[in-house]
């Protein structure tokens, strides 16, 4: 990424202002999620920079959703813009609406291939590409790549109008401003961008390296400088939770006042929804509170029903099994554990169907499809099986933590399964 202009030189590079979301997104019209930052990182900002542009995101990164002066400015004034309009970012859309009104070309729209052009956009060209999963797969990155440098290249040149407005309306003259602060603007925009990436790349970095104390300090930084944002405020209250800092519980209280802000209880955000299930999940596990519980399985119910999430549904299943255990009433029990039969069936059916899927080796979370898969067929007692699965997790996994997290949810089971032996 270019570093911010530090010294008196002027910097002369042509600007590319990028309006999109941040971090995971989920699209509504399809129940997919996207991770906004890989498409930022993996096609975006490669095509704009190999063309020597200066690559500037806007929007959710150096505001917090606020369309104010400078915002309009960089609208108007950047050499070219990109909207990446996936998932139906409202302000993504206004702000290409905007740009459209004020300059007549150089705007390209880019959404992923799956989901819906929103509003009247449906005639207007659009660079497309795809996500396998909820990233950026290394080939469609390899291809999208120089299909978006030939398109950014040709815009750049081009005096045919690509703004509706100005389509529709060919005598209109686009407006102009002095030059006053522009050049100011622009370093402090980079600046920004650097900042909090920095923080978030160095929290994912040193979560994969299970160093959960000093990622929270990081995505706690990010947080600072974007309050409310959904991908760092789940990041952060994961790392929380983790650090176990000062006791476990205090660690797991907090987590669960940082997750409040996304309001679990309305989210239909399986991210969300599978953090708040765990914090929950853990704290009934080290209290023996019930009501915990109980909040475990309306979060995590909530998380598989919506989306079908298969991690949610993994640890549904789990948590109705220790509520049956506890349950005053037999019907209620044999209800629970009847329920979670039924909830692993689906999930490996289902699991099933993303492996055997074309895009499958291309999905970045494909160990945790392993280790759910594996952890469903062990509890239904189709051992060799779900040692096959077990295998292929080992393989893919890549950090300490998450190896940790497996072999717990492993331990569990098998302990559910003696607890079900001995009182049977």
């Amino acid at each position: 990424m270019p570093k911010a202009n530090t010294t008196d030189v002027k910097d002369t590079r042509k600007v590319c202002f990028v309006v999109m979301g941040f971090g995971k997104k989920t699209d509504f019209e399809t129940g997919r999620t996207l991770d906004l930052n890989a498409t930022y990182e993996a096609i975006i900002e490669p095509a704009v920079t190999n063309l020597g542009l200066r690559c500037i995101r806007a929007d959710e990164i150096i505001h917090t959703g606020v369309i104010d002066v400078e915002m309009f400015d960089q609208l108007l004034r950047a050499d070219l813009v990109i909207a990446d309009i996936s998932t139906g970012n409202v302000n993504a859309v206004y702000e290409l609406g905007v740009r459209h009104a004020l300059r007549p070309n150089s705007t390209i729209i880019m959404t992923e291939d799956k989901g819906k052009l929103y509003f009247d956009l449906n005639h207007t060209s659009t660079f497309k590409y795809s996500h396998f999963g909820d990233d950026i797969g290394v080939r469609e990155a390899r291809r999208a790549v120089p299909a978006l440098e030939e398109l950014i290249s040709a815009s750049l040149i081009s005096e045919r109008p690509d703004s509706p407005v100005y389509t529709y309306l060919p005598n209109l003259q686009r407006p102009r401003l002095t030059d006053e602060q522009y050049a100011e603007l622009l370093d402090e925009a980079e600046a920004a961008q650097q900042r909090l990436f920095h923080f978030m790349h160095t929290g994912e970095r040193l979560l994969k390296a299970s160093d959960h104390i000093g990622a929270s300090k990081a995505f706690a930084a990010a947080e600072a400088m974007k309050p409310g944002e959904p991908d760092i405020v789940q990041k952060l209250a994961l790392t929380t939770y983790k650090a176990k800092r000062p006791t476990e519980v205090e660690a797991l209280l907090e987590a669960g006042r940082i997750l409040e802000v996304l309001d679990p209880a309305a989210s239909n955000d399986p991210e969300t929804l599978g953090i708040a299930g765990a914090i929950r999940k853990r704290l009934w596990s080290l209290t023996r509170n019930r009501e915990y519980l109980d909040l475990a399985i309306k979060y995590y119910g909530r998380g598989y029903e919506v989306r079908r999430d298969y991690y949610n549904g993994e640890n549904l299943a789990l948590c109705l099994e220790y509520r049956a255990l506890v349950q005053d009433d037999v019907a209620e029990t044999k209800y629970d554990f009847m329920s979670a039969h039924k909830v692993r069936i689906a999930i490996v059916k289902s699991l099933q169907e993303i492996i055997q899927s074309e895009d499958f080796y291309d999905r970045p979370d494909k160990r945790w499809v392993y280790a759910t898969q594996s952890n469903a067929l062990l509890a239904l007692g189709n051992f060799e099986q779900a040692d096959e699965s077990e295998h292929l997790f080992r393989v893919a996994v890549d950090s300490t933590w998450e190896v940790e997290t497996f072999e717990r949810s492993k331990v569990e089971i098998l302990s559910m399964k003696e607890v079900r032996a001995a009182n049977a």
